[in-house]
């Protein structure tokens, strides 16, 4: 794995006991929709930390002057999440970014992935891109590489997703080192299908309640 990729696990008891909710076969989707959309609010909540831009003003207390930060919102911050299986991330994730520009990633038949962005994308603006889960990873960096060409990486990205496999790591890495990633687990391998292991399950599946069509 190249040296500079940060993969962020954040060592929050919150998010050990959604992610555990997550794996276990027996959680209802009602559930697993709520572990879902509460790894994405602490997951997004741990990647703005150090990110969002902010601005010092001048305000009035009940008692007399003051001085603060508030979010700079003159910077534009760009959501885009990966259909189907991000929806659930982003469910939580909108709480900690409302004010968020949102686009939307889809695959086709052919496994093409398919980006309604703003185009142009405004200027300077930071993406953070919502992903499901690192499984394999050549739909992700379909998505990293068409970011990059449109001159988002490095610094001006964040990816968060649920939980990513050594391997996909290992192959992001190689291909875009400076790339910050957050996750509630890094899991070692993939199974003989392509799907993280030990993993938690099919996340369209579980997420929706029934198996959709793509």
């Amino acid at each position: 794995m190249a040296m500079a990729l940060r993969v962020v696990v954040p060592p929050h008891p919150l998010l050990s006991h959604w992610l555990t909710v997550l794996r276990d076969r027996q959680t209802p989707q009602p559930l697993y929709a709520t572990a879902m959309a509460e790894l994405g609010r602490w997951l997004a909540y741990e990647a703005m930390r150090d990110w969002l831009p902010r601005r010092q003003v001048e305000i009035s207390t009940p008692t007399g002057p003051s001085s603060g930060e508030v979010v700079d919102a003159a910077v534009p911050l760009l959501a885009v999440v990966g259909l189907r299986a991000g929806l659930g991330l982003w469910q939580g994730g909108q709480t900690v970014l409302p004010a968020a520009l949102v686009g939307h990633l889809s695959a086709d038949a052919d496994g093409l992935i398919n980006a309604a962005l703003p185009d142009p994308l405004p200027q300077g603006c930071g993406v953070v891109l919502f992903w499901g889960e690192l499984a394999e990873p050549e739909p992700v960096l379909q998505v990293l590489n068409n970011l990059a060409e449109r001159g988002i990486s490095g610094p001006r990205l964040r990816l968060i997703t649920a939980l990513a496999a050594a391997p996909a790591l290992h192959a992001i890495g190689e291909r875009h080192g400076e790339l910050t990633l957050h996750c509630a687990a890094i899991d070692p391998e993939l199974d003989d299908q392509g799907a993280i292991r030990p993993g938690i399950g099919m996340i369209e599946t579980r997420l929706f309640g029934f198996q959709q069509a793509r």
